[in-house]
C-alpha cells in the first residue's frame, strides 16, 4: 500500500527540508513485496505526474479484468452497490404527464377499442358542460374518420356550439394535465379534474405522434384562433407548434381533433352506445355522430329548455378532514375562528359557531393562524359533535322525472314509463341526489335480462360495472316482489330498462377513469329506495294489465256465445228474427258496460 503525503502532511513523519526530500521513503520493490510505504509529492508537476501513472495502471487493470472476463467459464462482476450518493443522483421530480403516461390505463385507455369511447366521451363531456354553463342548448357533431393506409388508427373530431375558449388558454386546456376550473369548486358538472381532454391527446401523440388541432372562435366578431399541441410530458407543458388564425364559417364554438390508435366496433360499450346513453340524460341536447363505416346516426333534441344551472356551495364541515380544517384555519382571511367558521363553511351560523368553539374550549374571538395542533383536533371534534345542517342543494342539477321519461321515450318504444327523484341526502359531508327511471314491455326484449343504464352527472357509466354502487344497489333489490322475473345474484329478467343517475358536487369514483361508483352506505340506501319505489310502480302497471288481460278473455268467452243465447231465447219464446237482433245488441251494451274496462 503506497500513502501520498503533500509537503504540509510530511512535516508530521519529521521530513526536513521546505521541499521534504529529507523525508523517510522506501525503495519501489518494497510495495511491491506488500509493505506500506510513505511517498511524498514534492511538487505540482510530480503530483500530476503520479496521478497520471495512476490513471493509467487503472485502465490496463480494467483492461485486463475485461479480457479475463471474456474467456471461457467466467462470469461478469456484479454490479457496485449503491451508496446514499449515487442514489441520490439518480433521484427526480416525476411529471403528472409521464405518470400517466406510463400508467394510461387509469384514465380508460386499457385497449385500444376502450380508448376510442374514453377520447369521446372526454370531449362530448367538455362540450356539454360548456354549453350548460352558458345557457346555451347544445349542439354536438362527433366524427370519427379512418385513416387511409392504416387498420388501427383513427381521426376524431368533435365541435360544439359552446361560448369558445378564449386564445391564451387554448395550449393549457388542451396541452396540460390536472389544468381546469372545476377542481376546487363544489358544484355539479361532468368534468372533475381537468385530466380527460388533454389525456385523449397525450394518448393520440403517444400511439401515433400527431398533435392535436383545435379551432376556437368566441363570438362572431371574433377571429377563429388555430392551434396544433404537443405535450411536453417531462414538464407537464404545451409546446405550440401552429398558432394562426383561420376563417371559419361558424359564428361561435369550438372543434378538436386529434388521431390515435384505436379500434371501432359497434354494439355495447361502443361509441354509439354511450352516445345513445348521453341523449337519454341529455334530452336538451342535439348529437350527429358521423360514423366511420357510412352508419351515420342522430339523435334528436327532446327537450327545448336547457337544465337549470347549479351553484357552487362551500365545503359543509361534516365533509372534511383535520388536515383540511388545519389549512382553512392558516389560510382563512378571517380575523377570528368564529368567523372562519361561519364565512367558510356552508350551514354554520354565527351561533353554531360560537357553540362549536365553547364545546372546543377555544376563544371565538382569537386569531385562527395561531390555532395549535391540539387545539384543531378538539375543534374538530366539536364539529362532528354539534348539530348542523344539511349542505344546501341548489348546487345540484338532477335530470327530473319528466325529462328522464322524456328521454327513456326518444330512444326506447315501451309500454310503461316511470321516474322517480328522491330527496336530497348527504354523504361525508357532500350533498347527493338519486334519480331512477324504468321502462317496461313495448318493443323490449322479453327473453333477455333487463338492461341497467348507469349515469353519474349526466354521465353514462359504460365499464367496471360490477364495481359500481348502483349495478350492487339493482342486484339487492328482490325484484319478486314487483312480479318481476330474477335469478339469484342477477338483475331483473324481463322486457324492461333500468336508469339510474347519481349527481352529487363530488362524485366519489373508484378511479381516476370515472367508470364505477363507491358504495357508500348512504349512496346505496338512496339507489335502492329509488329502484323499489320503480318497482312498486310497475307491479300496479303488471297487475292492471294481468286484471285486463282477463277481463278481455271473460269478455271474449261471453262475446262467443250472445249470438247463441238469441237463437236460443227465439226458439223458446217464439220471437220473430229482427227481435232475436234486437235482444243480441242489448246484451252486447250491457256486456260493454259491465266489462268494458278495469281501472
Amino acid at each position: 500500500m503506497v500513502i501520498k503525503l503533500n509537503p504540509e502532511q510530511a512535516v508530521l513523519f519529521g521530513a526536513g527540508g521546505r521541499g521534504g526530500k529529507a523525508a523517510v521513503a522506501e525503495p519501489e520493490e518494497a510495495s511491491r513485496k506488500g509493505r506500506t510505504v510513505i511517498r511524498l509529492s514534492t511538487t505540482k508537476a510530480e503530483r500530476q505526474q503520479e496521478k497520471a501513472e495512476q490513471a493509467k495502471a487503472e485502465r490496463a487493470a480494467a483492461r485486463e479484468a475485461k479480457a479475463a472476463g471474456n474467456g471461457k467459464g467466467s462470469k461478469k462482476a456484479p454490479p457496485a452497490a449503491e451508496t446514499a450518493q449515487s442514489m441520490a443522483a439518480k433521484q427526480r421530480e416525476i411529471s403528472v404527464s409521464e405518470f400517466f403516461t406510463k400508467n394510461r390505463h387509469l384514465l380508460g385507455f386499457d385497449n385500444p377499442r376502450k380508448a376510442l369511447l374514453t377520447a369521446v366521451k372526454e370531449a362530448v363531456d367538455n362540450s356539454l358542460d360548456a354549453c350548460d354553463e352558458s345557457h346555451i342548448l347544445p349542439d354536438i357533431t362527433v366524427e370519427i374518420r379512418a385513416v387511409e393506409g392504416y387498420e388501427d388508427r383513427f381521426t376524431v373530431a368533435i365541435a360544439d356550439n359552446g361560448p369558445g375558449i378564449v386564445k391564451q388558454q387554448i395550449p393549457r386546456i388542451f396541452g396540460k394535465l390536472l389544468y381546469g376550473s372545476k377542481f376546487h369548486r363544489l358544484r355539479q358538472s361532468r368534468g372533475q379534474q381537468g385530466i380527460g381532454i388533454s389525456a385523449a391527446g397525450m394518448y393520440g401523440q403517444l400511439t401515433t405522434g400527431k398533435p392535436m388541432r383545435i379551432i376556437s372562435r368566441t363570438g362572431k366578431d371574433k377571429p377563429a384562433h388555430y392551434f396544433e399541441i404537443h405535450i411536453d410530458t417531462a414538464k407537464n407543458e404545451p409546446q405550440i407548434l401552429k398558432d394562426e388564425e383561420k376563417p371559419w364559417e361558424v359564428e361561435r364554438g369550438t372543434r378538436v381533433e386529434f388521431e390515435l390508435e384505436a379500434k371501432f366496433q359497434r354494439g355495447r360499450q361502443s361509441v354509439d352506445e354511450y352516445l345513445q346513453q348521453t341523449a337519454v340524460a341529455n334530452p336538451h341536447a342535439k348529437i350527429v355522430y358521423k360514423a366511420p363505416d357510412g352508419q351515420d346516426m342522430e339523435f334528436p333534441r327532446g327537450a327545448k329548455d336547457a337544465p337549470p344551472q347549479p351553484r357552487e356551495i362551500k365545503p359543509h364541515p361534516y365533509g372534511i378532514e383535520l388536515g383540511a380544517l388545519m389549512h382553512v384555519l392558516r389560510t382563512t382571511r378571517s380575523r377570528n375562528v368564529c368567523g372562519c367558521l361561519s364565512q367558510d363553511f356552508s350551514r354554520v351560523s354565527p351561533q353554531s359557531a360560537r357553540k362549536i368553539c365553547e364545546r372546543a374550549g377555544i376563544e371565538p374571538k382569537g386569531r385562527p393562524s395561531r390555532i395549535a395542533a391540539q387545539e384543531a383536533e378538539r375543534l374538530y371534534r366539536a364539529i362532528q359533535e354539534t348539530k348542523l345542517m344539511n349542505p344546501p342543494t341548489d348546487c345540484l342539477a338532477p335530470i327530473g322525472e319528466e325529462a328522464l321519461v322524456a328521454g327513456l321515450q326518444k330512444e326506447f318504444k315501451a309500454d310503461f314509463y316511470t321516474a322517480v327523484t328522491r330527496s336530497p341526502a348527504v354523504y361525508r359531508g357532500n350533498p347527493f341526489v338519486v334519480e331512477a327511471a324504468l321502462a317496461w314491455g313495448g318493443e323490449l326484449p322479453a327473453d333477455e335480462l333487463g338492461r341497467v343504464l348507469r349515469f353519474a352527472n349526466r354521465v353514462p357509466l359504460l365499464y367496471q360495472q360490477g364495481s359500481c354502487s348502483i349495478w350492487e344497489s339493482v342486484l339487492e333489490v328482490d325484484w319478486k316482489n314487483y312480479h318481476v322475473e330474477q335469478s339469484r345474484g342477477a338483475p331483473p329478467s324481463g322486457p324492461l330498462v333500468i336508469t339510474v343517475h347519481f349527481a352529487s358536487v363530488w362524485v366519489p369514483f373508484t378511479s381516476e377513469s370515472k367508470e364505477a361508483i363507491a358504495s357508500y352506505p348512504e349512496v346505496v340506501k338512496e339507489i335502492k329506495l329509488a329502484l323499489q319505489e320503480c318497482g312498486r310502480r310497475v307491479s300496479v302497471f303488471l297487475s292492471r294489465r294481468r286484471r285486463e288481460l282477463e277481463e278481455e278473455r271473460k269478455k271474449s268467452y261471453i262475446t262467443k256465445y250472445i249470438p247463441h243465447i238469441g237463437i236460443g231465447l227465439r226458439e223458446i219464446l217464439g220471437f220473430p228474427e229482427k227481435e232475436e237482433q234486437k235482444i243480441v245488441k242489448q246484451l252486447t251494451n250491457i256486456l260493454e258496460k259491465t266489462r268494458g274496462g278495469v281501472e
